[in-house]
């Protein structure tokens, strides 16, 4: 989106949450970090004569979501989510959907497994609760202090393949499966690799995002964009 935006001319700017150390250069001016929720979002909007916004955050950044929708209802600015789609059980897959990360952990083995934890590491303490698992972590900066013990930690950024994927899950001997449903083919090589393996995948669902305009490719983003400029008369 940000390449085909810079592409067109638009004037943009480009918004990362400054989860990673190092986030991708984008072909837009960026901004990192926080906006101080609702209200600081909307001081953001007034200040910055914003006249559209899109919500591409990641499927679990609930939070943005909600106060992106507060904060251009608040202030008359129209909005568009742009979302992957979910991905989807197919032929060979051994998944069992769970609502949260809580249901994720009661899903494991009190002990003895060896789980790809491949949920980045915002959430990992509830897994603490099961301590006695081997756990795989896959993250994009190394971790720091983590909640548990047990732990192997591979310091890598997607996308990742299918052949990468099943080394790794080879290598550490992986038996189980924790994901969040992100969608999308930067990160399914993983899904693949279980299913190759016949490995149980845990999948975490998508947690509520209020209820807006949505498109899912690029080319509806663009024709959003196209009719809110004419309406505007830009």
């Amino acid at each position: 989106m940000a390449a085909e935006l810079a592409r067109v001319g638009a004037d943009a700017v480009f918004s990362y949450a400054g989860r990673t150390a190092d986030p991708v250069a984008q072909p837009l001016p960026m901004r990192v970090g926080g906006f101080g929720g609702v209200d600081g979002l909307r001081d953001y909007l007034r200040a910055e004569q914003i006249t559209h916004v899109i919500d591409a955050t990641h499927p679990f950044a609930a939070q943005m979501s909600w106060n992106a929708y507060h904060a251009c209802k608040a202030e008359g600015v129209p909005l568009l989510s742009h979302e992957r789609a979910p991905w989807v059980a197919g032929p060979g897959d051994r998944w069992q959907g769970v609502a949260d990360m809580a249901g994720a952990v009661d899903a494991l083995p009190d002990h003895g497994a060896r789980v790809f934890l491949a949920i980045g590491k915002q959430t990992l303490t509830p897994f603490a609760a099961k301590g006695a698992n081997h756990y795989l972590l896959r993250l994009v900066d190394p971790p720091g202090d983590l909640p548990f013990g047990n732990v192997s930690v591979e310091v890598a950024r997607g996308p990742f393949d299918l052949a990468g994927d099943l080394a790794l899950m080879r290598a550490h001997q992986i038996t189980h499966v924790v994901a969040k449903n992100a969608g999308g083919t930067g990160a399914a090589a993983k899904l693949h690799a279980a299913r190759a393996l016949g490995l149980p995948v845990i999948m975490i669902e998508r947690p509520e995002t209020p209820v807006r305009l949505r498109a899912e490719t690029l080319a509806d983003v663009m024709i959003w964009l196209d009719h809110q400029s004419a309406r505007l008369g830009v």
